[in-house]
This record gives C-alpha cells, sequence and structure tokens, in this order.
C-alpha cells in the first residue's frame, strides 16, 4: 500500500492542468485556481482520502497522457513515475527560469503548504531569537500558509516524524514541571514579511490539531480601558505532550482565518530554559569589570564645553526600581544611557512569565543578549551596606548618601514655674523636679492647703489661684456662675476650670 501511494504521488506531480481539473472533479472537489494550488489538493487528496477508486483514476489519466504522448514523433522517451530514490538524486531542471529541487518542492506539497516559485526565489521568512528556547532542530522551515479556497477559515495539513534521535532527547530531557518536558516539539507562527527578523503573530480563528487532540493556544488578555482591543500574547506552542514519540509520524492541522494577511508556520525542537539558567549564563558571561564601569561614569561626568552648567556628580539608587528592594545582581543594558540599574534576578522572572523585555528605567528595549551586571555597582553593594542610594563623582570615586535623622518634636527647655514672693517682693527660688517644688506642689498647694485665698501656711500668707479661663467681668456675672453651679450639683459634678500656673501676689497689709 505504501508503494500504492508513493506510485500515485508521482503521477499526480506530473499532471497537466486539465488532468488535476479532470481528477478533482471526478471525486467532487473544487477545479478552479492555479496549478499549484490544484496539485497540493490532489496530494492532500491522495494521503488522506485514497481509494481503489481514485487511484485506478489516477493511473488512467497518467497512461492516457503519455499513450498519446508517445504516438507522437519525439526524441524523447516518455518519462516514467518517480520512485523513492528518484526523488532524492533527481538533478535540477529548469521550471520558468529558476532551478527548482524537487524533493523539496515535493515535501511542501505533500504537507500542504508553500507555493510554486514562479520568477525568482523569495528570501526566507525568519524568526525573533527567543531567549527561554534554544533552538536544537529544525523540524520544518518558515513556510508560508496558502489558502486552498475563497472561504474564510482554512485549514493546512503537516506531516512529518521525529528521528530516534530526536526521541531520544525528549524522552531523557529533564522536566520543568509535571507533564512539561525541557526538550519540546514547538510550534511558531509569524508574518510572512523577509525584510527583518518577525515576532510571533498569530492569526485570527487560529486552532492547532495535532493528531486527533486539539493543543490549547494561549487567548486573550482582557483591556479595562474602553476602546483598548484585548490582546493576545503570541508564544510557541508546544506539541510535546500530543506527538507519537516513536517512528511513526505525526499530524498537524493549523486552522486559520484568511482575512488578507499572509502567515508563516514552523517548527522546531528545542531545549526550554528557566530564569536561573539565564541567569547563570549571564553572571558567567555578562560581567563588566569595574574599571570600565568607572570609565564609563567618568565619560557621563565629563565637563561638556557647549554646557553651563558643570556635573560634579551623579547619584544612583541601590533600590531596584521593579521590586522596591535592595539590589543583589545590579544589571542594565548596554544600549541604555543612565547609570541606574535594576536587578537581574526578578527582571529574568518578570520576563518568563510575560516577556517584553524593557528597562524599567528608561522603558527601553532592553534584550537578553544586551544585558551586563554592572561590576562596579556589585562592589559597591558589598562595602556599603547602610546606604540606600551613592553618588558618583567626577574622578570617578563615589560616597555614600546616608538619611539625616530628624530632630524630635518634643520640647527639652525648663518649665518656668509662677509662684508667690516672699516678703521683700522677690520670686521664690526655683526647685528642681526632684525636690519638693515644682509645678506639682504649686497645684496641689492651690487646690489643697490654699482652700482660701490669701490662706496662712506655715505662718506665711498664701497664694491666691486665678482663673484666667474667666473673663474680668463684674461680680453680678460671678454670682449668676455660683448659682448656676449649684444648680449643675443635681445634675453632676462639674470639673473644676483652674490654670496649671500661679500668679504670686504681695498681700495687703
Amino acid at each position: 500500500m505504501a508503494a500504492e501511494l508513493v506510485e500515485a504521488k508521482n503521477m499526480v506531480m506530473s499532471f497537466r492542468v486539465s488532468d488535476l481539473q479532470m481528477l478533482l472533479g471526478f471525486v467532487g472537489r473544487s477545479k478552479s485556481g492555479l496549478k499549484h494550488e490544484l496539485v497540493t489538493r490532489a496530494l492532500q487528496l491522495v494521503q488522506f482520502d485514497c481509494s481503489p477508486e481514485l487511484f485506478k483514476k489516477i493511473k488512467e489519466l497518467y497512461e492516457t497522457r503519455y499513450a498519446k504522448k508517445s504516438a507522437e514523433p519525439s526524441p524523447q522517451a516518455p518519462p516514467r513515475p518517480l520512485d523513492t530514490l528518484a526523488l532524492h538524486s533527481m538533478p535540477r531542471t529548469p521550471l520558468s527560469g529558476p532551478t527548482v529541487d524537487y524533493p523539496v518542492l515535493y515535501g511542501k506539497y505533500l504537507n500542504g503548504l508553500g507555493r510554486l516559485p514562479t520568477k525568482a526565489l523569495k528570501p526566507e521568512v525568519r524568526l525573533v531569537k527567543l531567549p527561554f528556547f534554544n533552538m536544537l532542530d529544525e523540524l520544518l522551515k518558515p513556510t508560508e500558509l496558502v489558502p486552498q479556497s475563497a472561504e474564510k477559515l482554512q485549514e493546512s495539513p503537516c506531516i512529518f516524524a521525529l528521528t530516534p534521535r530526536q526521541v531520544e532527547m525528549i524522552r531523557n530531557s529533564r522536566e520543568l514541571q509535571p507533564g512539561v518536558k525541557a526538550v519540546q516539539v514547538v510550534l511558531r507562527i509569524c508574518y510572512s514579511d523577509t525584510s527583518c527578523p518577525q515576532e510571533d503573530q498569530y492569526p485570527p480563528n487560529i486552532a492547532v490539531k495535532v493528531n486527533h487532540s486539539y493543543c490549547s493556544v494561549p487567548g486573550y488578555y482582557p483591556s479595562n480601558k474602553p476602546g483598548v482591543e484585548p490582546k493576545r500574547p503570541c508564544r510557541p506552542i508546544n506539541l510535546t505532550h500530543l506527538m507519537y514519540l516513536s517512528s511513526a509520524t505525526n499530524r498537524i492541522t493549523v486552522t486559520w482565518g484568511n482575512y488578507g494577511k499572509s502567515y508563516s508556520v514552523a517548527l522546531y525542537l528545542v531545549r526550554q530554559l528557566t530564569s536561573s539558567d539565564l541567569l547563570q549564563r549571564l553572571k558567567t558571561i555578562g560581567v563588566k569589570h569595574p574599571e570600565l564601569c568607572k570609565a564609563l561614569v567618568k565619560e557621563k561626568l565629563r565637563l561638556d564645553p557647549d554646557s553651563e552648567i558643570a556635573t560634579t556628580g551623579v547619584r544612583v539608587s541601590l533600590i531596584c526600581p521593579l521590586v522596591k528592594m535592595r539590589l543583589t545582581v545590579p544589571c542594565r543594558a548596554e544600549t541604555c544611557a543612565h547609570l541606574q540599574c535594576f536587578d537581574a534576578v526578578f527582571y529574568l522572572q518578570m520576563n518568563e512569565k510575560k516577556p517584553t523585555w524593557m528597562c524599567p528605567v528608561c522603558d527601553k528595549p532592553a534584550a537578553y543578549d544586551q544585558l551586563i551586571i554592572d561590576g562596579l555597582l556589585s562592589k559597591i553593594l558589598s562595602e556599603c551596606e547602610d546606604a540606600d542610594e551613592i553618588e558618583f563623582l567626577a574622578e570617578g570615586s563615589w560616597r555614600p548618601i546616608r538619611a539625616e535623622k530628624e530632630p524630635s518634636c518634643s520640647p527639652q527647655g525648663p518649665i518656668l514655674v509662677l509662684g508667690t514672693s516672699d516678703a521683700n517682693g522677690l520670686p521664690p527660688a526655683s526647685s528642681t523636679p526632684g525636690g519638693g517644688g515644682g509645678v506639682g506642689s504649686a497645684l496641689a498647694g492651690a487646690g489643697g492647703g490654699a482652700g482660701a485665698a490669701g490662706g496662712p501656711e506655715n505662718g506665711k500668707p498664701g497664694a491666691d489661684v486665678v482663673d484666667l479661663t474667666l473673663d474680668s467681668s463684674s461680680s453680678s456675672e460671678d454670682d449668676d456662675d455660683d448659682e448656676d453651679e449649684d444648680e449643675d450639683d443635681d445634675e453632676g459634678p462639674r470639673p473644676k476650670r483652674r490654670c496649671p500656673f500661679q500668679k504670686g501676689l504681695v498681700p495687703a497689709c
């Protein structure tokens, strides 16, 4: 059966447009389109729906065509069907000018991807290098998704098999997490643009089916801003858990929306890395020598003759702008113009979850290949543990900037005590808080021993207590207040209003 299948595909490859239209019309398929579209459609038909009747029709068309051609006088013998060995050993034959490799085209037609070059070979589509994926093998080069009909929803199949070495690499790889191998077969999709390396970009209505199961594809992130469409993280799609890890062939079907834009797909065997792996690699090959960093500082602080303001120093924080914690591995991109660093540990962890590779200081691209570890700042972090900020000086030296302690707001001056005067009109000597005087004793004397104004105490006239909360009104108002106090006795005792200070008065003779 396998030999008949190969023979049928080889005969289809030699058909003209009229033969292809007759074959597709025999099974009720669309006969419209260019020749390469008809060939692709016929090969898909042979690969997946080959019946004895279809094989008989292909053989009949092939024999009819070359029977007519052999009846005509021709110096060349009629071509015969290609076998498997001939596909690998066939020399290049010119078609419409450029040279075309038949085995390569045969593989593309078999997968239902790609198109025949007509005038000149186009440059290949390139995808950007991803730091967290180390490519081991290229299973399918970037190949354009070709619509097979006028329908908006298209299907493009791809068939391939893993080699025993590749299967062994997948089986023996460590697990990043339960069920996820480090060595993976990933599918990448991008725009068919050859001007520059392309980032991953999904077509509309994408769905990926591996053998008999659909593979999960990242969904859209909802947007909270009005008028902003939800975004979809476009990443490589891991197909390993749905593939046959044997010599059996695997079939991948990509369903996509045909809305005018052209997309290409590629398959790679990769080894997925973690943020710890990238950090260890950065510490090994990405450390910049302290002397080179010091030279950069001097260059930043060099006096500009066109500038009227001389820069004598520049401050650099030792706190990471990402997590507001002290730096452990100071890092920045070589393309950044600032001396401020961010922590490489947290930067790699954040890009492992959501790859953006944007500098948190200047908000400019900071790719992994451009990152460096500042050796001078690493040395400063180990020597200066009690400061969160430093200042680089013009000669390349530095000094720590420590936060000054704020002064206390509590009063520290002496307390002025107002007391009685002696017979000569002089104020009493001030007493220390440890003695019997002070504000406490003055208040006690005012509230207790000198119960009546001008009462004697130890043979000396007492001090009068003046209530500063009362204004200098008539005695009638004082009498009214006394009456009000008597009336409020029924409701409860009122707090006494007294000034905490004493006013010394000379007693009358």
